[in-house]
């Protein structure tokens, strides 16, 4: 995502607009499906986010990355979701990819790590998945979050360590 595409796409050009969604389309949708861990959902907020964006497209300045401030709109849009499905369910689920190993204790593993992050409360789990799912620093995930880079790295510490706790026996 070159600075003239992100120009151009800002002055409504729909060519480079198309580039930028086609870009961010992927990373959104495995980072919705992470939270909501419904497919459907996870289209629905992706479709959403995507509108959201080009209605904001023109207000991003570039003091972050474009990414960042797409996953903050992602964020943003699951987040409410979540909050409408709030009397269904008592925080949103992470959904991680299955593990696509021939290992049935693999398999195992990988169900029981994404048991253990789906018990996080939600902003340890969202900086968890911005962090290392989609491998943002961590003044993108606290710009995506909307939060001090503190705060990022307290979750993140208060997530690993719970989640060393649950899992300390599989290392």
């Amino acid at each position: 995502m070159d600075d003239a595409t992100i120009e151009a796409a800002q002055r409504g050009d729909r060519r480079a607009q198309a580039q930028l969604l086609h870009a961010l389309q992927d990373p959104w949708f495995r980072f919705c499906l992470s939270l909501v861990r419904n497919v459907e959902d996870a289209k629905d907020a992706t479709q959403e986010a995507a509108l959201r964006f080009l209605k904001a497209l023109p207000s991003f300045r570039g003091q972050s990355k474009l990414q960042t401030f797409a996953m903050g709109i992602a964020l943003n849009v699951v987040r409410e979701k979540r909050r409408e499905r709030d009397a269904q369910t008592d925080a949103a689920a992470l959904r991680l990819s299955e593990a696509r190993t021939e290992h049935e204790s693999s398999k195992e593993e990988a169900e029981l790590l994404r048991q253990s992050v789906d018990q996080l409360p939600d902003r340890q789990r969202e900086a968890v998945i911005l962090r290392f799912f989609e491998q943002m620093s961590v003044e993108e995930t606290a710009a995506a979050m909307k939060c001090a880079e503190g705060t990022v790295k307290a979750s993140v510490h208060q997530a690993l360590k719970a989640l060393k706790g649950k899992l300390s026996h599989l290392m």
